[in-house]
């Protein structure tokens, strides 16, 4: 399986951008799929996650009402739409799909993904 995450870039803060995510080898459709960040200097963290369906999403507390976490299945891609950008959302950001179909508890948790993209760094300027 393949990640390929794309669209990060320089945004002001307040403004908007999207980072996708082309999943090949794996059927994102059966598959939870993740957003996870790391700042300069920080370990990794959990930013959103969505079942296969779509149907389930889950957010970090820091980002609930500005990110929005979709995936398209006819294209096999997940998208993190990011608005109201905030300095503190500096960070590479990577995708993660796991091996295996993954309970709610899980979702949220790095070590139940198995697959991750390169990450895609996003920059939000003051």
């Amino acid at each position: 399986v393949q990640l390929q995450a794309s669209g990060g870039g320089l945004a002001q803060a307040g403004g908007s951008l999207r980072v996708s995510c082309g999943v090949s080898g794996r059927n994102l459709s059966t598959y939870t799929m993740g957003w996870f960040r790391q700042a300069p200097g920080k370990g990794r963290q959990f930013v959103a996650a969505i079942s296969g369906s779509g149907g389930i999403t889950y957010y970090a507390h820091s980002v609930k009402g500005r990110f929005t976490i979709s995936n398209d299945h006819a294209k096999n891609t997940m998208y993190l739409q990011m608005n109201s950008l905030k300095p503190d959302d500096t960070a590479v950001y990577y995708c993660a799909i796991p091996s295996r179909e993954l309970i709610s508890s899980q979702m949220l948790n790095e070590q139940d993904y198995d697959s991750w993209g390169q990450g895609t760094l996003v920059t939000v300027s003051s």
